[in-house]
């Protein structure tokens, strides 16, 4: 089977393409999606998130996403502070995950694989890519938060062009070129090499 990486900034749109993969029978591991579940479930990931950033990491027993939010997009220090222990936490889930699964290719969708260094784990990567204005927008309206805020989030992450030039596949999400027919010639393709 081969392990397939889904990458793209904030707002390219990822999550729909994964989606749409997940419509043709792939199986798709969301790392962000599962990363907070871990955050919240494992206990050792939860005691060291909360000796470093405090208890108010946790509001009523559950992880406090626009509290650590704050934290972590306005300090680069911190941001990585938390990425050092949540990526292999996350990592693990998603080998353990991986081994477990059926199809021809599956599909592992997470903004930094290529921050995390994480692209020698996958077989090809696919990229998701969208003109920034319209990333922004699509995050605004998603989060009900500030251009200031996307902003900030977009470059905590890797240049869009550098990311996508590292890719073996890319989807444009531009909302000019259809998504189905790019994300089927992928598809295709994968079924072929898997």
């Amino acid at each position: 089977m081969l392990k397939i990486g889904l990458t793209g900034g904030i707002g390219s749109g990822k999550t729909t393409v994964a989606n749409i993969f997940e419509v043709l029978g792939i199986p798709v591991y969301y790392a962000d999606e599962e990363a907070k579940k871990l955050m919240n479930e494992n206990k050792a990931l939860r005691r060291e998130i909360i000796r470093l950033f405090g208890d108010a990491a946790y509001k009523e027993g559950e992880l406090d996403r626009s509290f650590l939010g704050e934290l972590v997009f306005s300090d680069p220090e911190k941001l990585s502070q938390l990425n050092k222990i949540v990526h292999p936490a996350t990592l693990e889930d998603a080998a353990q995950w991986m081994v477990r699964q059926q199809a021809p290719y599956a599909i592992k969708e997470a903004a930094l694989i290529f921050e995390a260094n994480l692209q020698s784990y996958f077989d090809y990567v696919i990229g998701v890519t969208a003109p920034e204005s319209l990333r922004i927008s699509r995050v605004i309206q998603r989060d009900h938060t500030s251009m200031e805020k996307v902003l900030k989030r977009i470059r905590q992450q890797m240049n869009e062009e550098e990311k996508i030039a590292l890719c073996d596949f890319v989807i444009k999400n531009d909302e000019k070129e259809g998504l189905l027919p790019q994300v089927f010639k992928v598809h295709e393709t994968l079924m072929a090499k898997g």
